[in-house]
């Protein structure tokens, strides 16, 4: 998921979908930036794809945002200016109402719960397979590492901003150049300790490294019923761009798998995301990465989008360097594409209606989060 050369930012955002009856449609999604996305108030009306309206105001995401890229800066260079209002504000006209801020190491963390409690958001907790060195290069050493994850969790199971993850935590294969196989290994097996501790879902990363990580998940007891055995509680393979053995093996493990964009890529892609059952998925769209492109093999489905979504969804945009304000940024993904990701999602899984497909990932991310005060 990350493709940041840097890992300066280990956030990330989810994103799903719900609908609770035949007029409204609710969505919680996952995604990346930072700064608050306040309670949509606007009720202008959608049309569906069924004939019926819906009011913007009955749909819902989950957003998590906190990359540079939405302040104008890449790379550490400055291409535009601050437009991070302007991301929100498309966000709300989808609809955004809360966020799940993912922590991708130690100090990252310990800013997702500042955020989350600032708020009144939630926020996981964990250490990301590129960023594993940090146990060995911690001062006191890996044990006060992973005991300084470990508090912060203790500390903040509940009230606004709760921990409701461990992770991102998994293995990375394609960017060992980060942390060697060995260290990934290592430390994505402690970290399983804090999910079966405090009974909480893990937030999962696999890359090129599917071996290995169903070995690692299986001989800790996370190989049935997403380790509930053992104290687990499930998790999600966010982020999914695998083969169909691999999601059926993740699922009749008892996790679930998360789609966005960088899922969707492929014919390939395209016949593993349909396998899965709407009891097993989850929605995100990964912003700023994962944007689905004219190139991939979603794009056909993307086609049928119905104009006055697409105008939602996928708003035009401009290269960064030719900014124009009320635009969205080329090659920078946005939580109010989630949406769009939904529609293929659902094309894809024939006889499938778009609502259905929304509220059975909305329904599903709120019970694998227990987020039941905001279903």
């Amino acid at each position: 998921m990350w493709k940041s050369t840097t890992r300066s930012n280990c956030l990330r955002s989810l994103q799903a979908a719900s609908s609770r009856n035949n007029s409204s449609t609710q969505a919680l999604l996952f995604c990346r930036t930072s700064s608050m996305v306040e309670k949509p108030s606007t009720s202008a009306a959608l049309s569906q794809p069924d004939g019926q309206t819906r009011n913007l105001s009955d749909l819902k995401f989950l957003v998590n945002l906190t990359d540079t890229v939405f302040r104008g800066k890449y790379h550490g260079r400055r291409k535009h200016e601050d437009d991070l209002q302007a991301v929100l504000s498309r966000s709300q006209a989808a609809g955004v109402k809360s966020m799940i801020i993912t922590g991708g190491s130690l100090h990252e963390s310990a800013q997702a719960l500042q955020l989350a409690k600032k708020h009144g958001l939630y926020a996981t907790v964990g250490c990301h397979p590129t960023c594993s060195t940090e146990f060995d290069k911690h001062p006191a050493g890996p044990d006060a590492y992973l005991q300084k994850l470990d508090t912060l969790i203790q500390s903040n199971l509940t009230g606004p901003g709760r921990v409701v993850a461990v992770g991102e935590c998994g293995l990375d294969y394609d960017r060992t150049h980060f942390a060697s196989p060995d260290v990934q290994r290592k430390y994505f097996r402690i970290q399983l300790t804090m999910a079966k501790k405090y009974h909480l879902p893990l937030f999962l990363h696999s890359r090129s490294a599917h071996e290995d990580f169903v070995k690692i998940l299986r001989e800790e007891g996370f190989g049935v019923d997403g380790g509930r055995q053992v104290g687990g509680k499930g998790g999600v393979v966010h982020s999914f761009t695998g083969t169909v053995v691999e999601c059926e093996e993740y699922t009749s493990m008892g996790f679930y798998v998360s789609l966005n964009g960088c899922s969707m890529k492929t014919d390939g892609n395209l016949l593993a995301a349909k396998t899965i059952s709407l009891d097993r998925i989850i929605l995100e769209t990964d912003a700023p990465w994962c944007s689905m492109t004219s190139t991939h093999a979603s794009r056909r489905h993307l086609d049928s989008l119905p104009s006055d979504l697409r105008e939602i969804f996928l708003p035009p945009s401009t290269k960064p360097e030719n900014f124009q304000h009320g635009k969205m940024v080329k090659g920078r993904n946005e939580p109010c594409t989630i949406g769009a990701v939904a529609w293929v999602v659902h094309k894809i899984h024939e006889g499938v209606t778009y609502e259905e497909l929304v509220g059975r990932a909305w329904l599903n991310t709120v019970e694998l989060f227990e987020l039941h005060e905001i279903a």
